[in-house]
């Protein structure tokens, strides 16, 4: 699984010809609260530009079930002779995204479940709406992350807890005892899922600025990572973590804006990072993920993009810039941010309400767990279900 930058001539000669800098996107793309994409703009669509050789491609996005399921021959003539547009599940506000073998779960803190896109089965259905006693019910989605066996686990900001499920939405166990946390706000889980790490963002109020840890399987409760501060090993404002495939944990230190990296049992091990507007710095940053080769991708809400690290905490590239209009690499209001197998990278807005997916360079197109044409029959056209949100109304997402 090759997920770091990579070099591919040919795809680079490919490129090189397309575009000398931006590559013009015109049609119906449909960018959530933002509207439609305006025609005759011009986006970014390689990683980085020309001359440059390419890392990574922008491949497709995602707005509702309408974007991955495909029309039937009924639904085309239909469309064809009524011009009618067609709709489907939209987001209201995605927060948190966690990827499996093209399984896409992405959580919505306003309609209350994790909503799944299933690209290569091409497939939508819903995680957290069950009304058994309240068993596996969601209410505030915020972190999501995957064990390697495809279980979800979700942060839940309300119940203060992590639910547990399959790969199909079946409840498994919730983790956590809701006295433990102030502020619930992201979550890592390591390969094995044996391992849970829950982010206390904590607030002025309290010295609670933390990572709770947790037995995935007994639930038994560990010894905390962190405490408030700004020394070496001490969090403010802490947003959230990932688990490096070597088990090494990096936490998004969000208020002494940083990250910081962990061995697997908690010791402090290194940091990087400061506040500033320059590479290599943060303003506002959120959450995080790590690829097979340990990389780590950070979402920064203020830069509108995401920066990538290698292990050490030395900066490959950015991907993204901040903008008011919807488009492919065009951010609002980012926030979280996931890497599957293939080196795949999921990226969500909660302004524009999508998750941009790109594509390693060293990938072809329908190479991987996540097959499918980003374009054709499962395309971005106008959806109507989704409604209208204060983008940013909480404090803690």
């Amino acid at each position: 699984m090759n997920t770091s930058p990579m070099k591919n001539s040919k795809l680079f000669r490919i490129i090189s010809l397309l575009s000398a800098s931006a590559i013009v996107l015109s049609g119906c793309m449909v960018g959530g609260s933002g509207g439609k994409v305006q025609k005759g703009l011009s986006y970014k669509l390689v990683y980085p530009e020309p001359p440059d050789e390419p890392r990574f491609f922008y491949e497709r996005t995602i707005t509702s079930s309408v974007d991955i399921q495909p029309l039937s021959d009924m639904d085309r003539l239909r469309i064809s002779l009524t011009g009618e547009k067609r709709t489907g599940e939209g987001m209201a506000k995605p927060y948190g995204v966690a990827v499996h073998h093209g399984r896409v779960f992405v959580g919505d803190t306003v309609r209350q479940m994790v909503m799944v896109f299933d690209i290569p089965m091409k497939k939508f259905f819903t995680i957290g709406l069950e009304e058994n006693d309240g068993v596996g019910k969601l209410y505030r989605p915020m972190g999501l992350e995957v064990d390697d066996n495809g279980n979800l686990y979700v942060l839940d900001a309300t119940a203060k807890h992590i639910v547990v499920y399959d790969r199909d939405g079946k409840f498994i166990r919730n983790v956590g005892n809701p006295n433990d946390i102030s502020r619930p706000a992201g979550l890592g889980v390591d390969g094995e899922g044996t391992r849970i790490f829950a982010v206390d963002i904590g607030g002025s109020s309290t010295d609670n600025h933390r990572v709770l840890v947790y037995d995935a399987l007994s639930g038994e409760r560990l010894p905390d990572i962190g405490k408030r501060g700004k020394e070496t090993g001490e969090f403010n404002l802490p947003r959230d973590a990932t688990v490096a495939p070597d088990g090494s944990l990096y936490v998004v230190d969000g208020g002494n804006f940083r990250v910081q990296k962990f061995s697997s049992d908690g010791k402090f091990i290194s940091t990087w990072g400061s506040i500033g507007r320059q590479r290599g710095q943060f303003s506002r940053p959120k959450e995080a993920a790590v690829d097979s080769e340990g990389n780590i991708y950070v979402v920064d809400a203020a830069f509108g993009n995401f920066q990538i690290f290698n292990s050490e905490g030395a900066l490959l590239m950015a991907i993204g810039e901040r903008s008011n209009t919807a488009g492919p690499g065009l951010y609002s209001l980012p926030s979280g941010i996931a890497v599957d197998d293939d080196g795949r990278i999921y990226v969500v807005d909660q302004f524009f309400r999508k998750v941009d997916v790109y594509r390693p360079a060293a990938l072809e197109k329908e190479e991987g767990y996540s097959l499918g044409s980003a374009s054709g029959e499962v395309g971005n056209e106008d959806d109507a279900s989704a409604p209208s949100v204060d983008p940013d109304s909480s404090a803690t997402e």
